[in-house]
């Protein structure tokens, strides 16, 4: 089983039965939001802005071992975990305007989580589709100004056919950044949804159609 937790922003936790990885750990002044206190194995930044790559904030698990730390593209295996990197744009003009984004493909006991970072890119090219193929669960910002908004993801989502969308990076309390509120992206897609503390997930739970889960903030 693979548990997986939202902490703002685009910062999840991604647990499996050996080892766990985050995601995005956020500057808790920068963004507004409670600081972080997390372990992990592994620590993936999408890119380096300071609502992303707090990785300080991360501590390892094993007493003086600091996670792994990967920022980039490239593939990876740490304690039976496959990590492809896959680089994208921060925007829709090829980066000119917000520069360079790295997507994660995240292989996690047989599950495949996509973890989009700050995805800018209306459109996946046909080479970022196939890279991320076989995606079971979507983590995909919403919240537009920075990144893709409400109305450009459901394309996103058609694209990867994941079987559960997790959105991410939209305005929350206390957050100074300023994004659109998750209910814009919630009656693009036709969805009223009572959020979740958790997602747990294997391959043998996928549902059969797409679902999208809303995660409360830990």
């Amino acid at each position: 089983m693979v548990d997986i937790w939202w902490y703002g922003q685009a910062c999840f936790k991604i647990k499996g039965k050996n080892a766990s990885v985050v995601v995005d750990p956020y500057n808790p002044d920068f963004v507004g939001l409670r600081p972080l206190k997390l372990e992990a194995n592994i620590v993936c930044v999408t890119h380096d802005h300071q609502d992303h790559n707090e990785v300080s904030a991360v501590k390892g698990i094993e007493e003086g071992k600091e996670p792994f730390v990967i920022s980039g593209p490239g593939e990876y295996e740490i304690l039976g975990i496959n990590i492809e990197g896959i680089a994208s744009f921060h925007d829709d003009r090829q980066g000119s305007e917000r520069g360079k984004n790295t997507i994660y493909r995240i292989t996690i006991d047989d599950v495949n989580v996509v973890h989009l970072g700050d995805l800018g890119q209306k459109k996946l090219t046909q080479e970022q589709i196939e890279q991320l193929s076989s995606c079971d669960v979507l983590l995909i910002p919403v919240g537009g100004v920075y990144t893709i908004n409400a109305k450009d993801a459901p394309d996103i989502i058609a694209q990867l056919e994941p079987k559960i969308v997790v959105p991410m990076h939209y305005k929350i309390e206390g957050l100074k950044v300023n994004l659109e509120p998750l209910d814009k992206f919630l009656s693009t897609m036709g969805k009223k949804q009572e959020p979740a503390s958790k997602l747990s997930v294997s391959q043998e739970r996928l549902p059969e159609e797409v679902e999208i889960v809303v995660l409360e903030k830990q």
